[in-house]
Order: structure tokens, then C-alpha cells, then sequence
């Protein structure tokens, strides 16, 4: 007997449960080949006894209580070894002998863009570094605290005539407001409100998988990026051409370097260089010190005998001030109490978790070898929460840091030639927020 043909319905759904099928099959397949091999790894333990422990397979829940201080893993085809101890946080961030170089998964170096200070060889880095180190001299920061206080007071002030604030949600527009206006003087309109999205979307695909799929956030991600290129590449272009009026802001102080830099033997960045590094410090000083404000905000909260100290001292400054003036930099240099808070913030919410390099040559790391072309991870998260490194690193204590804290032990923001250009930054957008939500509301 002939089978009967299929109804034109019913085709479409047999291919998706072929297709289904195939996929499951495939998936299968790939995790017993890599149950396989991890198997084999432990059977043959001896012979790799040189290399850090851990698994050449999928990467397993647990592996740093499971393998310590330095363990190997596999991400995304690759070798990933995670270190978790000063020393070897010094070793690997001092880069004296020029063993290392960063290197992100090529996920989030395809969103920031390879001419990004995250993902520049070290040449490349040293050159875009010089050029972007005068935007945050003394000067400009104090400008930038100025600014930013305005920004924090107009804020906040809104708040009273809401029932609910999420904080999160606060705090990426306080920063994201702050960083626009100070790298393109951008403050507000449909312009920021699309770029604050596109930023958004770009911060989301960073954590997602490398899928090139239109309904995939990495794919929303990179498309997000394409269209945040063309908001600058319009910026500038328009700079040049002199159809905007003079604005002093980051982006002009670049083009003005550029401009310098062509007269004489100096090297200049790029457009694409231009570009890359003002996307990067709009992610970072958006999405990091947001999700930074949101932690401190949460231990706070919880740890009530903390947050009546600091109300003491930010209410004494805010006593001996004027209430319209700004806050200045000598102003936060007086909250040595609300400093500490933002550091021991910044030690248990670890919003950087671990900082990536490649091994540049065959090398040493604990004790175990490390090939060339392994990725090595420096745990920050790890080494902030270690008991041999912190008394009870689980308790929200900003006193520890009474004492100056030995090298290496806090590493928020990196450590060595690639310490964040924007750190100081960063602390003074904490410290703003802080002293205008504690002598606003109780």
C-alpha cells in the first residue's frame, strides 16, 4: 500500500521535528564526546600532571572549591585557566617581562570593537592610552563632579513625587546621562534616549551567547553597535566639516589631538580608534558604576549600624556648606568614611569579575605550566572573598580598609599599566550619589 502524501498543513511541521531532531541528535553526540574526553583526562592524570587541574570538557559547576587557587577549563573551545591569588594577580597584571596581553572572549571584543583600550595590544594600548590620559587630569574631573552633582540634585529631586524607585534603573540613566554629556555633550532628546537604549542592548549581548541568530541577543547586540557607529561617525564628521559649533567635551579634545598629531611625527588615532574608546567609556562608565551604585545601596540597606555613620559625616559636610553650591573635589576628599564604604561596595559586589589576559609564551603560574595561547583569568571575585586575604569577607565592614590595603588584595579596578583610566571617575559619581541620597531622604 502506497503511503499517503502529506497535506500541505502538515509539511512545514515535519521538517521542524526533523530539524528538532537533528539539533538533539547533534547536541547528544557533543556531550558524549566531551564526557569522553574529560574521562580520559582523569584516567591520564600522571601525564598531564604539570598543567593546572581541571576538566578539557564542558566547564563544571564548582570547579574553584573543587581545584583551589589555579584550575583549567574550556569556554567556548577554549583554554581558560582562573587564578586566585595576589601573587599571582601581580605576576600576571605587572607584566614586567611582557609574558601577557589582554585578550576579551571575541564575543564582547566584536561589541566594544577591537581598537578598544579593552582589547588593544599592548603597543596599541600604550599609544590610545597617552592620547586619552589628559581627560582625566585633576581639572577635568573637578569639572566632571561639578557637572555631575547638578545632574544628581535635578535627579533625586524628582523622586519625591514617585511611590516606587528602582534603583538600577535610576542610576544607568544618572550615568548614562553624565557620561554623554561629558564625552559629546550630549544631555537630552530622542538622540540620548536612543543611544541610552542602543548602549543597553550592547551591555546585554556582553553576557550573552555568541549566536548570530536575529531573535538572539547577541545578534540585537551587534546590530545595536552598528547603529551606535553611525551616531558617531555622523558626530564627527560634522566636527570636521565645522557644521557644529565648538563644544568642549571629550570627543572634541580627540579630534583636537588628532588634528595636532597630524602636524608632527606623533602617531594619531584613528576614526575606528576614536569611536571604540568612546563606546567603551560609555559602557563602562554607564553599566559598571550603575550596577556598582546599585550594590552599595543594597549592603547599605542591610547593615543599618554603617549607613547612621555615614549619614553623621555626609550630614556634618552638608551642615558647613552652602545648600545651593556644588559639591568640588576637595569636598569629597573630606568623606574619608563614605570612601571606604564605596571601596568595601566595590570588594563584595566584584561588578568586574575577573580581569582576562593570554599567555604571549610558555610559562609559570602557581606552580603548574601554562602554554602559550592560554587564556588566563584573574579571579578578582575569588581573591576579594578570600578568607586568607579579608577577616570574613562575607560581612560588610568598610572599617577594614582603615589601614592601607596591601598591593594587589583589591582589585576593582585592575592593577598595573591597564588599571582603569576612568577609576577616579568612577568613585566620584559613588560619592556624589551617596551624599545627595543620604542628605535628601532618610
Amino acid at each position: 500500500m502506497l503511503p499517503l502524501p502529506l497535506l500541505p498543513h502538515e509539511q512545514p511541521c515535519t521538517c521542524l521535528f526533523c530539524c528538532f531532531t537533528l539539533l538533539s541528535l547533534g547536541a547528544l553526540i557533543y556531550l558524549i564526546c566531551q564526557l569522553v574526553k574529560m574521562f580520559l583526562y582523569h584516567g591520564h592524570q600522571d601525564s598531564t600532571a604539570s598543567i593546572p587541574p581541571g576538566t578539557g570538557g564542558l566547564p563544571l559547576i564548582g570547579e574553584t572549591l573543587q581545584y583551589g587557587n589555579c584550575f583549567r577549563t574550556k569556554l567556548f573551545g577554549e583554554t581558560h585557566v582562573f587564578v586566585s591569588s595576589t601573587e599571582s594577580a601581580k605576576a600576571i597584571l605587572n607584566n614586567e617581562l611582557g609574558k601577557f596581553t589582554k585578550k576579551y572572549i571575541r564575543s564582547i571584543a566584536e561589541l566594544v570593537g577591537d581598537q578598544s583600550l579593552l582589547c588593544a595590544s599592548h603597543q596599541q594600548h600604550k599609544m590610545i592610552r597617552g592620547h586619552l590620559a589628559n581627560l582625566f587630569s585633576t581639572t577635568s574631573i573637578s569639572m566632571f563632579i561639578k557637572m555631575v552633582d547638578e545632574l544628581m540634585v535635578e535627579t533625586l529631586g524628582g523622586w519625591e513625587h514617585g511611590s516606587t524607585v528602582v534603583i538600577l534603573d535610576e542610576a544607568l540613566k544618572i550615568t548614562c546621562k553624565a557620561m554623554c554629556k561629558t564625552l559629546m555633550s550630549l544631555e537630552s532628546g530622542p538622540e540620548l534616549e536612543m543611544l541610552q537604549n542602543e548602549v543597553a542592548q550592547v551591555c546585554e549581548a556582553m553576557l550573552a551567547f555568541p549566536l548570530r541568530l536575529p531573535w538572539t541577543r547577541f545578534y540585537k547586540g551587534l546590530q545595536a553597535r552598528k547603529r551606535i557607529i553611525s551616531i558617531l561617525e555622523k558626530e564627527i564628521s560634522e566636527r570636521r566639516r565645522g557644521i557644529q559649533t565648538f563644544r568642549e567635551d571629550f570627543l572634541q579634545h580627540m579630534l583636537n589631538e588628532d588634528d595636532k598629531a597630524s602636524t608632527d611625527e606623533s602617531p594619531r588615532l584613528t576614526d575606528a580608534e576614536i569611536i571604540d574608546n568612546i563606546l567603551t567609556m560609555i559602557i563602562a562608565g554607564q553599566d559598571t558604576t550603575a550596577s556598582a551604585i546599585t550594590w552599595m545601596i543594597k549592603f547599605l540597606d542591610e547593615n543599618q549600624d554603617v549607613l547612621e555613620k555615614l549619614r553623621n559625616e555626609q550630614q556634618h559636610l552638608a551642615k558647613k556648606a552652602s545648600p545651593t553650591s556644588c559639591l568640588t573635589l576637595e569636598d569629597l576628599s573630606e568623606m574619608p568614611y563614605a570612601s571606604k564604604v564605596v571601596k568595601e561596595s566595590l570588594r563584595m559586589a566584584s561588578v568586574v569579575p575577573w580581569f582576562p589576559r593570554q599567555a604571549l609564551q610558555d610559562c609559570e603560574i602557581e606552580g603548574f605550566k601554562i602554554k602559550k595561547g592560554w587564556n588566563i583569568n584573574i579571579d578578582a571575585r575569588s581573591i576579594h572573598l578570600d578568607p586568607m586575604v579579608y577577616n570574613d569577607p562575607n560581612k560588610f565592614s568598610p572599617q577594614r580598609f582603615d589601614d592601607e590595603s596591601k598591593p594587589y588584595r583589591f582589585l576593582a579596578f585592575g592593577m598595573g599599566g591597564r588599571t582603569c583610566l576612568g577609576m577616579n571617575m568612577a568613585k566620584a559619581m559613588m560619592l556624589v550619589f551617596l551624599h545627595r541620597l543620604i542628605t535628601t531622604y532618610k
